[in-house]
């Protein structure tokens, strides 16, 4: 599948540009040139004249690599605000019976809404975890596929999954599970309908079981076979909460790193979700293998469940990326909102030199393209990468006054985004959405969040 590339040449003059390249070039005051949806020009003072192009002053801006959104639940954006006060096993019990109404229409509404939200964040590569399938809900990945050439990012869709149902000793409810073989044949028939491997694609695919307390032991090895075998990567969750190591515990009589590493489930196709609870030697099996991380600061925080070790994690070099979660328990639904907070929850667990505000932008880019295992492509501002970049304006009452404009950006309020660009097609331009309109999706979220909620009873 070929990029959207955008058809003009933009050249942006006058703005500060953070290239977050592998020797942190910044320029104060610079120009940044995107040309058939690559960068073909970056660098300190104006753009070269070039015939044609579209020419924006980014005075009093900023210019990133558009950030790269981790984890994301995309159907949850139809349960916001459910069980505001319980842990996570207890808002998963509240909120199974309500998923299990979902069908293919509810989720094109629902990945709409939450991908707006990112783009509007400065997102310009999202992830979804999706591992809810009704059996009569219709195809929900082709339906948030959909959503995402809608809205204009690059998307990676990873086809989750659950076996392990309350009757065999797992968590969710026994509707909400499928045979194992099913899962292992729709997982190959999405990589074989939708994965574009290619360095300009729009639409990546990955499995993913959804975690050790929904998903058998075997289950979990076979999929890793098969992504493996199909050249694909491989996402769950792990180590969220105490409770997911004492369940691990009990049932496999092993903690949630080691038991996953006893099926395959390390190394440097894999990234992880949450990773709230590890000991020091499974940061040091992280660094080792190049495992990655997902860490979801305001999610893991909403629920309880502690904050991820991510100091440690930099520091043992493995690939640590931003992720919103599912906005049921992340009603913010925005990614920039996620670096000024893994950056304070650094800070409260280890002190104010625990996590740089650039250390928190590199997690935002870089660190999600190594994840998704696009940092040849994505996730830094050079010439020859693709035309993916947020422009932030910092010159307004929240931020004017901030001298260094990445201290601005990740310090300060949330910075409003003036434009963003998808391999040199805007997105988001002059502060808005370009490619939907905000309310008509504000409007039928509405009513899909009705909707399921009668279907569920709740009304």
């Amino acid at each position: 599948m070929a990029t959207a590339a955008g058809t003009d040449t933009v050249a942006i003059d006058g703005c500060a540009i953070a290239t977050v390249d592998s020797a942190g070039t910044e320029h104060s005051t610079g120009h940044v040139v995107v040309t058939g949806g690559r960068i073909t020009a970056i660098g300190a003072g104006p753009a070269p004249p070039i015939g044609g192009a579209r020419r924006i002053d980014g005075r009093g801006c900023l210019a990133t690599p558009g950030f790269v959104n981790t984890h994301h639940h995309l159907y949850q954006w139809l349960t916001r605000g459910y069980a505001p006060d319980g842990t996570l096993f207890e808002w998963l019990t509240a909120l199974y019976p309500v998923w299990a109404h979902l069908d293919a229409d509810l989720e094109y509404v629902a990945a709409s809404t939450g991908l707006a939200a990112l783009a509007l964040s400065g997102c310009t590569t999202a992830m979804d975890h999706h591992y809810v399938f009704p059996a009569s809900g219709g195809d929900l990945l082709a339906a948030e596929i959909e959503a995402a050439r809608r809205i204009g990012l690059r998307f990676c869709a990873t086809r989750g999954s659950m076996n392990l149902g309350r009757s065999s000793g797992g968590l969710p409810p026994d509707e909400v599970v499928e045979d194992a073989d099913r899962i292992l044949s729709e997982c190959e028939a999405a990589v074989t309908a939708y994965h574009d491997a290619s360095f300009d694609s729009l639409l990546q695919v990955a499995l993913a079981p959804c975690s050790p307390f929904s998903v058998t032991g075997e289950l979990m090895r076979d999929c890793a076979q098969l992504a493996r075998a199909l050249g694909v990567r491989l996402h769950t969750h792990l180590a969220e909460t105490s409770d997911e190591e004492e369940f691990c515990l009990a049932h496999f009589g092993t903690r949630p790193v080691d038991y996953v590493e006893s099926l395959g489930w390390l190394g440097d196709d894999v990234w992880l979700a949450h990773c709230v609870h590890l000991s020091d030697g499974d940061i040091a099996k992280y660094g080792a293998t190049g495992t990655g991380v997902a860490h979801c600061p305001s999610s893991n925080a909403r629920l309880g469940a502690g904050i991820a070790p991510i100091p440690e994690l930099l520091a043992a070099g493995a690939p640590v990326g931003l992720g919103v979660d599912g906005v049921a328990s992340n009603e913010h639904g925005g990614l920039a909102e996620e670096l000024h907070q893994a950056l304070l929850f650094a800070r409260a667990r280890l002190g104010p030199q625990a996590l740089t505000a650039r250390q928190a932008l590199w997690m935002a880019t870089v660190g999600g393209a190594r994840c998704l295992g696009r940092s040849d492509a994505i996730g830094s501002l050079e010439v020859g990468k693709l035309g993916d970049l947020a422009l932030w304006r910092l010159d307004g009452l929240g931020h004017a006054d901030i001298a260094d404009p990445i201290c601005g950006l990740v310090f300060g309020p949330p910075a409003p985004l003036e434009l963003l660009l998808v391999g040199g097609r805007a997105v988001v331009d002059g502060a808005e959405l370009r490619t939907a309109d905000e309310a008509e999706l504000a409007a039928a979220n509405r009513a899909g969040a009705r909707e399921l909620a009668e279907r569920a009873g709740l009304r």
